[in-house]
């Protein structure tokens, strides 16, 4: 495979720029195989030639790193169009989410396979999928297996899915409805036994760049990480902790949490409060995970609570 041996430097292509695509630049950057590597990022021309300040700051940033810019816009271009970009690359990291419409992941992935890229980490980084299976909840995450069925229909690419959980501050966001902090309150989806993996993007930014760049190679494997897999009994436990208050535990049974999806059976939000309520596929052990197994220090729940939360 392109880029295999260890004299010849493989050429990388991070697709996006926002939290996560940033967290894995950073990573890469800063891995010591990094050097190994030419790294660029797609980025649309539009951000490439902002003037805005944020983006700016942004573009500052990514070439301060070393990273090259590659312009492109995922979702005017052609699967054609995007195939001739990916196929002067020998490995494409996806990170462009959901936010990006639905079908994006299809085309991503159809553009890989039709440059003939040597790996693919596809934009997996969430939940595992194959255990949730199709028909779930959240409607959105049928085209998540409909790219792994893609790429394990096929054996010319590569591919490396990294299933990471819940972002962690996805868990204390206000609108998902878990945490109230100014009312010491958790509300528990499903029960308070039920349990959920989260990771901060920081680490999923560093955990990338290891698995992708480490020797031998990783390929056509689901790899897991995690900085924390709790219930919610014990996040309030941690609440708790870490602000010295006490936190009232109340619980979102999964026929509530469906009732609330019928109600209104368009809102993500509902959505994904069903599918952790229903508690398969969204948490995994500590012990089995990538960066427990390699001795990679991760950020906790109740580190990050204490450091963005409570601290100052």
């Amino acid at each position: 495979m392109q880029g295999d041996a260890a004299q010849v430097k493989q050429r990388i292509l991070v697709v996006g720029a926002g939290e996560l695509g940033l967290a894995v630049l950073r990573g890469l950057a800063a891995h010591e195989g990094g050097t190994q590597a030419d790294i660029a990022v797609l980025l649309r021309p539009a951000t490439v030639s902002s003037q805005a300040p944020g983006k700016l700051a942004e573009l500052d940033e990514i070439r301060a790193l070393g990273v090259a810019v590659e312009p492109a816009d995922v979702a005017a271009a052609s699967v054609a169009e995007l195939a001739a970009v990916f196929a002067r690359y020998d490995t494409v990291i996806g990170c462009v989410g959901f936010a990006a419409g639905r079908g994006m992941q299809r085309k991503l992935t159809q553009a890989v396979l039709d440059a003939g890229v040597a790996r693919y980490v596809p934009w997996q980084f969430g939940v595992d999928y194959d255990a949730i299976g199709r028909g779930s909840p959240q409607d959105g995450f049928d085209e998540q297996l409909d790219v792994r069925d893609m790429l394990r229909a096929q054996r010319r690419t590569e591919w490396i899915v990294i299933s990471t959980g819940m972002f962690t501050s996805f868990l204390f966001e206000p609108a998902f409805g878990v945490v109230d902090l100014a009312g010491a309150r958790v509300t528990a989806l499903g029960s308070l036994d039920t349990a959920v993996t989260v990771t901060t993007p920081e680490d999923i930014g560093r955990l990338t760049a290891a698995i992708v760049l480490q020797r031998p190679r990783i390929a056509n494997e689901v790899v897991y990480t995690a900085g924390d897999t709790l219930t919610y009994g014990e996040l309030a436990d941690l609440l708790e902790r870490a602000t010295g208050r006490r936190f009232e535990r109340q619980v979102r049974s999964v026929p509530q949490l469906l009732a609330d999806l019928a109600e209104a059976p368009d809102d993500n939000l509902r959505k994904y409060r069903a599918v952790f309520g229903l508690g398969r596929g969204v948490a995994w052990e500590v012990a089995r995970t990538y960066n427990a197994r390699n001795g990679i220090a991760v950020v906790g729940a109740e580190q990050w609570v204490r450091e963005r939360l409570v601290a100052g």
